[in-house]
């Protein structure tokens, strides 16, 4: 009896810590938000903090779907302004006459699934983008940028829209110096 007693109590002390650590990585990803990453494929991979100085401004450009129609229109209405959101996050310049713009295609997007669900949620966008001198229109780097979400608080369009500008901004982050950026 006390060795059944010890197994039940074991089994409920699992449970419910599975239920905090589930909680905990909620709430983490509520205060957080969707995460990028980013993967330099050509042109500027080194993360050079001087290579981007003489930029003092930033832009999203064209953004189009390489999935024959399976990426929601609302991405690419909704990335625009989370990629302003992240270039101020970073404390990024804007307006000034030196534009870099990043422009791409999505190559891949993939909503959670049934199966997901059940293994923890996955969603995820991946990208590739160009980031471009706008004046002269020579390409500085190439790059695969994926925006993903693993809480369910952070289900939907709208936070792989901010996953995939984070991950764009991320890459011009590693290549800005700390000296041009904005202080308020």
């Amino acid at each position: 009896m006390r060795k059944v007693t010890i197994a039940i109590t074991l089994l409920a002390a699992g449970i419910v810590a599975a239920g905090c650590s589930t909680a905990i990585k909620e709430s983490a990803g509520l205060a957080l938000g969707a995460k990028g990453s980013v993967t330099p494929l050509q042109g500027a991979i080194s993360e050079d903090a001087s290579l981007l100085s003489a930029y003092d401004n930033f832009e999203l450009g064209a953004f189009s779907g390489d999935m024959n129609g399976k990426v929601p229109a609302e991405l690419f209405n909704l990335l625009p302004e989370a990629f302003m959101n992240a270039v101020l996050d970073r404390k990024l310049p804007v307006g000034g006459s030196k534009t870099l713009v990043a422009r791409g295609k999505v190559l891949h997007y993939e909503d959670s699934s049934t199966v997901g669900m059940a293994l923890g949620p996955v969603e995820f966008v991946v990208a590739r983008v160009e980031f471009v001198d706008k004046s002269s229109g020579s390409v500085l780097g190439v790059a695969n940028c994926v925006g993903r979400t693993t809480a369910r608080v952070n289900l939907g369009v709208a936070k792989k829209a901010q996953g995939l500008a984070r991950a764009i901004v991320k890459w011009i982050d590693a290549r800005y110096p700390s000296e041009g950026r904005s202080e308020d």
